[in-house]
């Protein structure tokens, strides 16, 4: 038995220690005398470790060693939804096994399965380093996937009490304010006119269904090769039932298009604004196309997207600036979040 060799395997051995790993894994997965881990993640959310063993790969999951909140990082949570979802088209790794008991490693930890392709961290792999309609077709598979998980049927599923839908938009600004609240140090520009905005704007009917809670391009892996499509939604921890028009605001907000400022996002992460790819506008369609669901209110569901999104990664910042975290991603947040409060309130039309 041996760690793989890596930058960092010292704090691999902390996190996940070898020997009562293998012990636990003896008998639910096929784990040979030559098991090895790898860290995989940088540990912005779940941390993630490369399992493997003879002809197996695996991938283990664990929360991160500092959690933004008690409730954060249910794997049980996790492992429940990645096992519905088998019984559907939307991309995802198969959950293999959960241990919750955090005497094993240090912590509770789900395994799945290893999940063959990329992640859109630039440069792309060929062939979609320089061919226009090969990202196109990645861009595109962006909302089909997403069209697949608002059209999945959580209740046959059975994830009765997985989420509360009933009321859910009517319960979202307090709910986020209250969280910011926790940890508010500075004043935050456009956040009490959105507030005012959503309450006023909220649509009339709101549909049912699986939501992922952070539907972007950085939280998905896509297949190898041609067509360009998703291979696996990962980091389901946010996930609820709710509303899933939530989602494609989410992915809409927070879409780049050449030109548009970054606000000191680092740039291998911006997929979104690769040449050829498409507008905020030609995704909506897509989508359109491909989704059960109505999109004639999008813009109130880009504005909550965002500002529930400012009100979460404030507490990054806060931890950054107490000194509770070291993440350079962070840092960056001083001015992402009123950049993001800005954009979300020229969505609502009330930046004048």
């Amino acid at each position: 038995m041996s760690i793989s060799a890596s930058s960092d395997a010292g704090l691999t051995e902390e996190l996940v220690p070898l020997i009562p790993l293998r012990r636990w894994l003896a008998g639910r997965l096929p784990v040979e005398d030559d098991l090895t881990v790898e860290r995989v993640s940088t540990g912005h959310s779940n941390e993630m470790f490369r399992l493997r063993t003879g002809p197996h790969g695996w991938l283990l999951r664990r929360p991160p060693q500092v959690r933004a909140a008690a409730s954060a990082h249910n794997m049980a949570r996790e492992f429940r939804l990645l096992s519905a979802l088998d019984r559907s088209d939307v991309p995802h790794a198969r959950a293999l096994a959960l241990c919750e008991d955090a005497e094993v490693i240090g912590a509770p930890f789900l395994v799945q399965s290893f999940v063959s392709g990329f992640p859109p961290t630039l440069p792309l792999p060929e062939p979609f380093t320089d061919d226009v309609a090969a990202r196109r077709e990645l861009a595109f598979g962006l909302v089909e996937a997403l069209a697949a998980v608002a059209r999945f049927q959580w209740r046959d599923a059975g994830l009765d009490g997985f989420g509360r839908p009933d009321g859910f938009l009517d319960r979202q600004v307090d709910r986020w304010l209250g969280q910011l609240a926790k940890y508010r140090t500075r004043e935050l520009p456009w956040l009490d006119e959105l507030a005012t905005w959503l309450r006023s704007h909220q649509p009339a009917h709101s549909p049912a269904g699986l939501m992922h809670g952070d539907y972007t391009w950085s939280n998905v892996i896509f297949a190898a090769g041609r067509p360009g499509r998703v291979g696996a939604i990962v980091d389901w921890e946010l996930a609820t039932i709710g509303d899933p028009l939530i989602d494609i605001g989410w992915l809409l907000g927070l879409w780049l298009e050449q030109g548009e400022e970054a606000h000191g996002r680092d740039p291998r992460t911006l997929f979104c604004q690769l040449p050829g790819n498409p507008t905020r506008a030609e995704l909506l369609a897509r989508y359109a196309e491909v989704s059960p669901l109505p999109t004639g209110d999008i813009d109130y569901y880009q504005v909550l997207a965002l500002f529930k999104l400012c009100c979460i990664i404030e507490g990054s910042w806060y931890r950054f600036q107490t000194g509770q975290s070291d993440d350079p991603a962070h840092a960056s947040f001083e001015r992402r979040i009123p950049a993001l409060l800005t954009r979300a309130a020229r969505i609502a039309g009330i930046d004048q």
